[in-house]
């Protein structure tokens, strides 16, 4: 079977330029491993780490925090899928440590 791109996978084409390099080179992982549910999974945590340190940014931590706790909730599935997730818990950690309690 052929490798996807962005040519021939539309998760591939509508993430490649709003995810950094790292969370595109898991994509295209995932993507080149049948694991299209698990990708959008990644899609999914890449955008509420950006919702939770936008709020932060507007010091709206509570809604930071449950952005937070969603992004960890869906990390945590990926942990269990054995995916290599050490970009997002670095970026989640990050996150986390900027949101006051």
């Amino acid at each position: 079977m052929a490798k996807k791109s962005t040519r021939n996978s539309d998760i591939l084409y509508n993430s490649k330029e709003k995810t950094s390099p790292k969370i595109y080179s898991l994509l295209v992982k995932l993507v080149n491993d049948d694991r299209g549910d698990l990708a959008e999974i990644v899609l999914r945590i890449d955008y509420l780490l950006q919702y939770a340190s936008s709020c932060i940014n507007q010091k709206d931590f509570e809604e930071a925090r449950e952005g937070l706790d969603g992004a960890k909730m869906r990390i945590d599935i990926l942990k269990k899928e054995m995916v290599d997730i050490e970009h997002l818990e670095y970026l989640y950690e990050g996150i986390h440590k900027k949101c006051k309690k």
